[in-house]
């Protein structure tokens, strides 16, 4: 049994403790702390089993850095420290393994963030601030409510629906408007948009995953990624014309994977032939954003792809979204579209060419250079939508399986929420 903790709440607490194996490492550390105004006399010689022994008699602190140098079982020692801290330390872990594995599992328990020896100041200064930030942050019962992963798929009927400038705009949406550390993957290979209409260059990290899977893990989204925003990251490509798409689908999944455990939300830009060329595309993900227009061709699709989804991802929300829209002009009326699916349309985003325009000129996503317009206001509620939806999909899941990891004793934020800079100098074991 644990010893009781010392009386008092959170305001009470020492802002910092440091437990670090050897005089070098305390040397670098302990001017970073006299910088950020805390006591240098908190660094103490030892490592995570000083801390364990430690904190195991003391309230611990609302930061705190742990040495696992002279640990032989780093992953068990943390299960240890996680009983003796209280609720929302943030903890750091200092190490001399430089294995991505161990790295991710680190990460994984609990632990905010992991420093490779030798120290660095500057490298010590960033983990400390970003440690500050998020014991800073409010907490569950403080204002700020667990945001479960959502997952949302956009699938055209047909070619030229506005799909792909749907996905981009949902994608700046959650990362912008929501606040939500949001990944976008465009699983158009060869002519996919995703990154044009975000203004940049896609890179080769979609090609390289498909290429080699095994190599997909946190440190090859870390780096294969291409950020748009400091909440928005895309992966695509632009693979030749000359090269066919030769995979079974295997790091599409693993890609979804590490997305549910780096990010917040997941749009996924999904072409028709990747939907029934690799229908487990769909087992991670909780809502299907179908795009269509009023027309003969795309309402007979509408009732092929939702009759699909009905059969092979059950478990999977659909909403339905009628784009392009001209008053009048369509093939279609809404009353006849809605009839011949048997299902009401969800969302009418009306025709706007001259914004359609406007976006491409400025290189930015639609609802991002056209706030004010109607189309715009239609593709926020899409995005409120979808996440409704998938947040409540997303929490039957998790209350089904439960949870057992100890993010809830150490409350700590998610993985991307870290700089790119510690996690690069992390390198994956051979």
């Amino acid at each position: 049994m644990n010893a009781p903790w010392k009386p008092g709440v959170a305001g009470n607490r020492d802002p910092f403790a440091a437990f670090i194996c050897d005089e070098s490492a305390l040397d670098v550390l302990r001017p970073v702390v006299i910088e950020l105004g805390w006591a240098p006399e908190k660094c103490a010689k030892g490592g995570l089993r000083n801390a364990v022994q430690s904190l195991s008699i003391a309230a611990s602190p609302a930061i705190l850095m742990v040495d696992l140098s002279e640990s032989g079982d780093p992953l068990n020692d943390i299960n240890a420290l996680a009983e003796v801290c209280e609720p929302g330390t943030v903890v750091i872990a200092v190490g001399q393994v430089n294995d991505v594995r161990l790295y991710r599992d680190l990460l994984a328990s609990g632990i905010h963030d992991y420093l490779l020896k030798p120290l660095s100041s500057g490298q010590v200064r960033d983990s400390l601030n970003q440690a500050q930030a998020v014991f800073a942050a409010p907490r569950g019962g403080e204002g700020e409510t667990h945001k479960p992963h959502v997952s949302t798929a956009i699938v055209g009927t047909r070619g030229g629906v506005g799909a792909s400038t749907l996905a981009t705009s949902l994608a700046w949406l959650f990362s912008t408007d929501h606040k939500r550390p949001t990944a976008l993957l465009d699983l158009d290979v060869h002519f996919g948009t995703g990154a044009l209409s975000l203004d940049l260059e896609p890179g080769r990290g979609l090609t390289d995953a498909i290429e080699s899977p095994s190599r997909i893990d946190g440190l090859f989204i870390e780096r294969a990624m291409i950020r748009a925003n400091d909440n928005l990251a895309i992966l695509s490509a632009e693979a030749p014309i000359n090269s066919p798409l030769m995979t079974d689908g295997s790091a599409f999944l693993q890609l979804e994977e590490e997305f549910r455990q780096a990010f917040e939300s997941t749009v996924v830009d999904l072409p028709r032939n990747m939907l029934i060329n690799y229908p487990q595309l769909l087992q991670e993900v909780n809502v299907v954003t179908l795009v269509t227009e009023m027309t003969l061709a795309s309402a007979r699709d509408t009732i092929r792809i939702l009759s699909w989804l009905k059969t092979n991802a059950p478990s999977v929300a659909p909403i339905v979204v009628a784009n392009k829209v001209q008053a009048g002009a369509a093939e279609i009326s809404k009353a006849d579209f809605e009839a011949s699916i048997e299902r009401k349309i969800d969302f009418v985003i009306p025709y706007d060419q001259k914004a359609a325009v406007n976006a491409a000129k400025l290189g930015q996503t639609f609802v991002d250079a056209n706030r004010s317009t109607k189309a715009g206001s239609v593709i926020r509620d899409i995005g409120k939508a979808i996440l409704g939806k998938g947040e409540e999909s997303a929490d039957n899941e998790e209350a089904a399986s439960g949870n057992s990891s100890l993010l809830g004793k150490f409350d700590i934020k998610s993985l991307l929420s870290k700089k790119p800079k510690a996690m690069s100098q992390v390198e994956p074991a051979e």
